[in-house]
């Protein structure tokens, strides 16, 4: 009981209690997931066009549509598990060694949180559309190769 008293000493509000730190942090988790969900849809609704667009060239329109809608859910789930980084916010509830105190979650700390949630959303979802986008080219030079064999034979 002595370290949670110190802990809510060390944050600057003596009348935090472990209920406080829980709220705080889950706020900071519901905060950060839905930060990551506006930045996916945000992504999401940036590249839907040029999704469809690649798929419409390289498969049929009722097989483009499934895949496009598959490419924006992705975009969905690897922005928010990139974003949310649940083994990082743990350190906030969960003190280093038996003798010490979480890491106080300050104004300072929301800000950081919220910037390493927005460039987390934003580099995995980058890397996932990468691939795609590489994979498509390759299908592209791939399905251009067999049109211009066709059209010479």
């Amino acid at each position: 009981m002595q370290v949670r008293e110190a802990f809510a000493q060390s944050v600057g509000c003596s009348h935090w209690k472990t209920t406080g730190v829980t709220r705080m942090f889950l706020t900071l988790l519901v905060v950060t997931f839905l930060i990551a969900i506006a930045t996916s849809a945000l992504v999401a609704s940036l590249f839907s066009r040029p999704v469809k667009r690649v798929l419409d060239r390289l498969v049929s329109d009722d097989l483009g549509s499934t895949w496009r809608r598959y490419i924006i859910f992705a975009v969905y789930v690897v922005g928010i598990s990139g974003g949310v980084r649940v083994w990082d916010l743990e350190r906030y509830i969960t003190p280093r060694t038996k003798d010490d105190l979480p890491i106080a979650l300050n104004s300072d700390r929301w800000v950081l949180e919220v910037y390493k949630t927005i460039v987390g959303t934003l580099q995995s979802i980058a890397w996932m559309l990468l691939v795609f986008f590489l994979f498509a080219l390759l299908a592209y030079v791939v399905v251009r190769g067999f049109e211009l064999r066709r059209e010479k034979g």
